[in-house]
C-alpha cells in the first residue's frame, strides 16, 4: 500500500466520527509520529510504498482511533509548553488550557529567581530558593513546565497514583529537570506531614461531578482516568477544601495558590478560601472562569 493510499484512508474513516478538519489534524499527527511524514511529503510522493512495519503501525493505530482512543494514547505522546511528554492511560492527556495555569505561576515569580541570581547572590534572601508543590501531577506537564522556565525552584509534586508518578519521572528524566516525586493520597491528612513548606501550591485536581459523566465525549471518559478526572456529586470541592487546609500549615507567609477550577463553580470554590486568604478568580483563553490565584489574607 502507498502513502497516499493509507493517508486517504485514514481521512475517510476518521471523517465518520470525527470531522473533516479534526481528522485531517489527527492523520497529519499520526503519519508524522509513525512514518516521519508530512502531508507535503506524501502529495509531493503519492506512489511512495511504505515499508510494512510502518504501514503496519499505522494500521493499528486507525484501529484504535476507530473506537475512539486519543490520538495522544495511540502515539503515548502529547506536546505541552512547546515539550513532548509521555502518556498513556494512567494520566489525563494535558490541555491548553493548562499551559495558561503554567504561564500565571511563571509570570508571577519570573522577575525574582534565576538561576543567574541565584549563582550571584546566594546570601540574599529575597533570592533564596523558593520551594513549590504540584498536586495531583499526574504526567508530571504542570511540574516539568515550571521547573524548565524557572529552573531556581526546589519543585515537588504528589500523586495517589503510582503509576501515573512512573509516567512522570519518566518525563522528567527526558525533560533533564530534577523533581521531587512522593507517592501520597492527598485527601489523607495524616500524609501531609512528609511535606515541607511551600512558597507556591498549584493544582489540577479533579473537579468534575460524576453527574456530569454524561456531557463528555467518550474519547475522554472512556480511556482517560476517572480518579484524575472526577468528584462525587455531594462533595465537588473536596479537593478544594483540603488544599485550603493543607496550606494553613505548608503554605509560607506571602506564598500563593494556583489552581484549575469548575467553570460553574469558581465562585463556589472561592468561598473555600473566604476569610484565611484572598482568592482571585481568572478567565482562560475562551473567557471562562477557570483558574484562581489566592493569597493568604
Amino acid at each position: 500500500m502507498t502513502a497516499r493510499e493509507l493517508y486517504q484512508q485514514y481521512l475517510q474513516q476518521l471523517q465518520k466520527i470525527y470531522s473533516a478538519g479534526e481528522a485531517a489534524t489527527i492523520t497529519g499527527w499520526v503519519f508524522e509520529s509513525k512514518a516521519a511524514l508530512l502531508r507535503s511529503d506524501v502529495i509531493k510522493n503519492p506512489k511512495q510504498v511504505l515499508v510494512p512495519s510502518i504501514a503496519a503501525q499505522l494500521q493499528i493505530c486507525l484501529a484504535g482511533l476507530m473506537q475512539h482512543q486519543p490520538v495522544q494514547y495511540v502515539l503515548n505522546e502529547a506536546w505541552f509548553c512547546n515539550m513532548k511528554f509521555k502518556v498513556n492511560e494512567n494520566v489525563l492527556i494535558p490541555r491548553p488550557e493548562t499551559e495558561e495555569l503554567v504561564q500565571l505561576v511563571v509570570s508571577e515569580y519570573k522577575a525574582f529567581l534565576t538561576i543567574t541570581d541565584l549563582a550571584a547572590k546566594p546570601a540574599d534572601e529575597t533570592l533564596r530558593q523558593l520551594t513549590m508543590l504540584d498536586i495531583g501531577t499526574g504526567s508530571g506537564c504542570i511540574a516539568i513546565a515550571i521547573k524548565k522556565q524557572l529552573p531556581g525552584v526546589a519543585m515537588h509534586a504528589v500523586d495517589v497514583s503510582t503509576l501515573a508518578l512512573s509516567v512522570a519521572k519518566e518525563n522528567a528524566s527526558t525533560q533533564q529537570v530534577e523533581i521531587a516525586f512522593t507517592p501520597l493520597d492527598f485527601l489523607d491528612e495524616t500524609t501531609w506531614q512528609q511535606l515541607p513548606l511551600f512558597d507556591a501550591i498549584i493544582s489540577n485536581p479533579p473537579y468534575i461531578p460524576l453527574n456530569e459523566k454524561e456531557r463528555l465525549d467518550k474519547n475522554v471518559t472512556a480511556y482517560e482516568p476517572h480518579s484524575a478526572l472526577f468528584v462525587t456529586d455531594n462533595d465537588s470541592l473536596i479537593f478544594y477544601r483540603k488544599i485550603a487546609d493543607f496550606a494553613k500549615n505548608h503554605l509560607a507567609i506571602n506564598g500563593k495558590i494556583f489552581m484549575e477550577v469548575h467553570e460553574d463553580f469558581a465562585a463556589a470554590t472561592a468561598v473555600v478560601f473566604t476569610g484565611y486568604y484572598n482568592a482571585a478568580i481568572k478567565k482562560d483563553m475562551f473567557g471562562k472562569e477557570r483558574m484562581m490565584i489566592v493569597s493568604r489574607s
